[in-house]
């Protein structure tokens, strides 16, 4: 049997492991989704909850502006719509959902 020199590897100890190097490890996806909630979701959330409100708080004579850019005066209020009075004699109506600006009657 020929016998070549090889180097011999010796094993290393491997550094151990700190105790909390799993959660350092997924920390900055923790930081970041911290950082999407408070700038993204967060607001978000606000926002949909106030449109809610107004839309419950829709009232006949209310001066409403449209998501489609339409200006008009609320005529009638149904359960899931309301009649929206464009112009003299000129009624839409329109989903509850598309009332983005509500002022109130005056």
């Amino acid at each position: 049997m020929l016998f070549l020199p090889v180097a011999t590897a010796y094993a290393q100890d491997a550094p151990a492991a700190a105790p909390f190097s799993g959660i350092m490890s997924i920390a900055p996806l923790i930081i970041l989704f911290v950082i999407f909630y408070f700038l993204l979701i967060r607001p978000q959330q606000k926002r949909a909850k106030e449109h809610k409100q107004m839309i419950s708080a829709l009232q006949k004579g209310d001066s409403v502006i449209t998501s489609g850019g339409i200006h008009g005066r609320i005529t009638a209020v149904n359960e899931d719509s309301v009649t929206v009075e464009i112009s003299e004699g000129v009624r839409v109506k329109v989903s509850k959902e598309a009332v983005t600006v509500r002022k109130p009657q005056s």
